[in-house]
C-alpha cells in the first residue's frame, strides 16, 4: 500500500518527502554500498519531494560517474541519490536503465527495516559502464 513518509538526514538539514509502496529494499554488495551500508528502495522521479535543493547537499560520483550520491555536508548521511546503470543480471533480463531516485529507507520515519524483503544486487563483478558505455556520464 503507498504511504507518504517523511525524509531526512541525521542532523535534519537535508529534508524530503516519499510516496511509495516499500515492498522490499535492495542491498548492495559493490565497494561504497558495503562502506555506507544503506538500505535502497527505487522510485520514480515524481515519488520524491525534495524539501531541501540539491545544491544545498554534497555530491558524490565515482567508478563509471554514472551514479549521483548526494549527501548532507553536515552530518554526511546519504538520504538518497541518482542510481547507476542496472547489474548485469538485470540487462540480461531485459531491464531497462533506471532514471528514477533510489532512497535510503533508513532515513524515512515511521519505516520498519525489518519488515522489508531484502533483495541483494550483486555489484563487484562487472562495470556496468563496460557493458553499456554509452552510460557514462549520463
Amino acid at each position: 500500500m503507498e504511504k507518504t513518509y517523511q525524509g531526512a538526514c541525521h542532523c535534519g538539514r537535508v529534508r524530503f518527502e516519499l510516496t511509495a509502496d516499500i515492498d522490499h529494499v535492495r542491498v548492495c554488495d559493490c565497494s561504497i554500498c558495503r562502506k555506507r551500508g544503506a538500505l535502497i528502495h527505487r522510485v520514480p522521479e515524481d515519488a520524491v519531494r525534495l524539501l531541501t535543493p540539491l545544491g544545498d547537499m554534497t555530491r558524490y560520483e565515482w567508478g563509471s560517474g554514472t551514479a549521483k550520491d548526494y549527501f548532507c555536508p553536515a552530518c554526511g548521511i546519504l538520504p538518497f541519490r541518482r542510481p547507476s546503470m542496472p547489474t548485469r543480471e538485470e540487462l540480461e533480463d531485459g531491464k531497462a536503465p533506471f532514471t528514477g531516485w533510489a532512497v535510503n529507507v533508513r532515513c524515512l520515519d515511521g519505516f520498519d527495516i525489518f519488515d522489508a524483503e531484502e533483495r541483494r544486487i550483486h555489484r563487484t563483478d562487472t562495470d556496468v559502464a563496460d557493458i553499456l558505455p554509452e552510460s557514462r556520464g549520463l
